[in-house]
């Protein structure tokens, strides 16, 4: 693997995927791994959230949150269309995902990962059909929508797909890294 520095320009690619209806698919049977939960996190410090953000991210370039200043990470967190969810097992976090619920009729499962200790492990499937039906859960929706990028996890697009979610557009975009990044699985 070859490490990008920091102040490198990476060109990547983003794909923005739908679900116009709930799926008929039922809720996941808990994985035979797991000994933990699930928990949804009532106003969660930013501080939380940053430190899921990065472990999560940081092997696929994830940065953008870092130029958003606390108390805007903070509302945002805090609002009661916005829910966090974290899959806690052995006493430490596996991963989370977050669905914003802030644009009228529509949900946007605006962040989902899990650890790189978690990869592997049956947690995936699992919490992503968990965010998709919790996303379907409020009245009223209408569409869900997620995207993903070339820089993040090799297999996140066709897990999405394979889910239920279809592909709208692509767009093609660049930035420059802040700080050194190894891409993982790539």
């Amino acid at each position: 693997m070859t490490t990008r520095r920091a102040g490198e320009e990476v060109s990547y690619t983003v794909s923005f995927l739908e679900m116009t209806a709930r799926p008929r698919y039922g809720w996941p049977v808990t994985p035979t791994a797991m000994t933990g939960a699930l928990l949804k996190a009532e106003k969660p410090p930013v501080w939380y959230f940053r430190a899921l953000y990065d472990a999560v991210g940081r092997d696929y370039a994830w940065t953008d949150i870092h130029a958003r200043e606390d108390p805007e990470i903070a509302d945002w967190l805090n609002d009661p269309r916005v829910a966090l969810y974290s899959l806690i097992d052995h006493g430490w976090p596996k991963g989370f995902f977050l669905l914003d619920w802030r644009d009228g009729d529509s949900c946007n499962l605006a962040y989902f990962g899990l650890v790189p200790e978690a990869v592997g492990r049956g947690f995936g499937a699992w919490m992503l059909r968990t965010a998709i039906l919790t996303g379907w859960a409020i009245e009223g929706i209408t569409r869900l929508e997620v995207n993903t990028c070339t820089l993040d996890h090799p297999r996140a697009l066709i897990q999405y797909q394979r889910h239920g979610f279809t592909l709208t557009h692509r767009e093609e975009r660049s930035r420059v890294l802040t700080r050194d990044w190894t891409p993982a699985g790539k």
